[in-house]
């Protein structure tokens, strides 16, 4: 017994909170969840970084779903990317059944059913709210790292979208950029070299290759007009309550570079967008990233770079993002040293490499002497994870093993009907759903182009000779068969001739390699 109370005494002066707060559910003890522990996250440390992790089945998605959720009845909009397709239940009440009955009822907290306004985007042809970025959003710099090419490359980025923005050509979409390029080595090659600096073909080249490696993954779908506002991301709804805004994502989990594209697009935006918050309350808004993995996965050097310094700084922009992923290795060592909570689901070892990792994923956590952190990461069951977080004062909680409570929202998807209802019910969709191709410099290009040629059509017709005009004694000498054929006879004299006095000519000198 004085173990236990020393338990509980732990655990309550670590996850002790003033004011503002979110629950998980209550610390285990020997196996059993106590109700008198509670573990609760302060609101006012959200914004710095978080982790979900744990092998499939173990619960992530559910425990996402939860915080986010949390999160929104506390005033706090959060973003979700949905890469599988079955966090569209938050906009849906939940129902009890026998087994959340009985969670709740271990951990002392009663269930309540309940859903949480949420907005449903696509950056696919899939039913939802459009998202869209121009290019010229991006600047060269981010447009750069993105096509993955060398530093004299990117200095004819540079060079192309000062020449657009010097005269006036709005660089929208992808095709606009393929029609610049194209121009700077062509009827515009001579006007750009000599204001802006060289451009070559084999650099212009690489540079287009590598924009249609990226339509191939169907960033020609992202890019585009009506761009979208980050504001919209921090809505509330009509009780004050946060608001969800779910990307659908399943279609593009085989498009790493775009959704790495997509990532890095948004965080900027924001980052660029929100002015820095100071020490705040809550936070403005929470990102969670499901399957975080697929970012770094066939990022390049440079853009893992770019995601990581902006994750650093966001944090000052009252700005939380959450990975989610199987292992925690997933993830780089320098992202992964800024997360503030840490929330690990049950380790599968099957392997001696998976035992290596569970051990390396233990050390990663506070010591505690209440649990074996190595053997409780393989038993601990559905539903249930190792916690650590930050303390009111920025300060690391005590390493816990939650019994989570169960989202008030429905686990599961909603059927397309119900999908349907809410996309087309929203105000966002018909905002940015509209289709908006304006004159861009793909246009006002083209249209010089065929300028160009229009006036250059007369003059070739004067410098092209007459036809009634005589021919001249050479072309009627070349045209005269027997000419030619006296002509071939005497090349052919002369080239024996001349082989023979190198000594490489004729039978003599041929060798019988057989």
């Amino acid at each position: 017994m004085e173990k236990l109370q020393l338990f509980k005494e732990n655990l309550n002066s670590g996850y002790k909170i003033e004011k503002g707060f979110i629950t998980l559910g209550a610390a285990l003890f020997d196996g059993n969840p106590e109700s008198e522990a509670q573990i609760k996250l302060p609101l006012k440390t959200l914004n710095r970084h978080g982790l979900i992790s744990g092998a499939t089945g173990t619960g992530k998605t559910v425990t996402l779903q939860l915080i986010a959720e949390s999160m929104c009845e506390e005033g706090i909009p959060v973003l979700l990317m949905d890469l599988k397709g079955d966090l569209s239940g938050i906009a849906k009440e939940g129902s009890i059944n026998p087994k959340i009955e009985e969670r709740h009822k271990l951990i002392g907290i009663p269930y309540t059913a309940k859903k949480t306004t949420a907005e449903f985007f696509t950056m696919s042809k899939e039913n939802g709210i459009r998202l869209r970025a121009t290019v010229s959003e991006f600047g060269p710099v981010l447009f750069s790292k993105i096509l993955e090419i060398n530093e004299t490359q990117s200095g004819i980025v540079s060079i192309l979208f000062k020449y657009a923005d010097d005269k006036g050509l709005p660089l929208l979409d992808l095709k606009d950029f393929k029609q610049l390029l194209q121009y700077s080595t062509t009827e515009g090659k001579d006007e750009i070299q000599k204001q802006y600096g060289n451009i070559t073909p084999a650099s212009t080249s690489t540079i287009l290759r590598k924009i249609i490696e990226l339509e191939s993954q169907g960033a020609d779908l992202f890019f585009g007009e009506k761009s979208f506002e980050v504001s919209d991301l921090v809505r509330l709804d009509n009780d004050g309550r946060g608001i969800a805004s779910i990307i659908r994502l399943a279609d593009i989990q085989d498009k790493p570079k775009l959704f790495s594209t997509f990532m890095l697009c948004l965080l900027a935006e924001v980052y660029a967008s929100f002015p820095e918050a100071g020490d705040i309350e809550k936070p403005k808004l929470c990102i969670f990233i499901d399957e975080a993995h697929l970012i770094f996965k066939e990022a390049s050097n440079a853009l893992s770079d770019q995601i990581e310094a902006i994750i650093k700084l966001i944090r000052s922009k009252g700005v939380g993002v959450y990975f989610i992923t199987q292992n925690p290795y997933d993830i780089p060592d320098a992202v992964l040293s800024q997360l503030g909570l840490k929330i690990q689901h049950a380790l599968r070892a099957f392997t001696e490499k998976d035992r290596r990792a569970i051990k390396k994923t233990a050390e990663n956590y506070p010591i505690s002497e209440f649990y074996k952190t190595d053997e409780l990461l393989t038993s601990l069951g559905i539903g249930q994870a190792l916690v650590t977080g930050l303390s009111e004062k920025g300060i690391p909680t005590p390493l816990a093993a939650v019994h989570l409570k169960a989202p008030s929202s429905r686990i599961g998807v909603l059927t397309p009907q119900e999908l349907d209802g809410i996309i087309s019910s929203s105000a966002l969709t018909a905002k940015y759903n509209q289709e908006i191709d304006r004159e861009s410099a793909y246009e006002i290009l083209t249209a010089k182009i065929k300028r160009e040629e229009d006036r250059k059509e007369p003059q070739a017709e004067k410098s092209k000779p007459s036809t009634s005009e005589e021919k001249s004694v050479i072309q009627k000498v070349s045209e005269n068969t027997m000419v030619r054929q006296v002509g071939r006879v005497v090349m052919k004299e002369l080239a024996r001739g001349l082989l023979g006095v190198l000594g490489i000519g004729g039978k003599k000198g041929k060798k019988n390699w057989f």
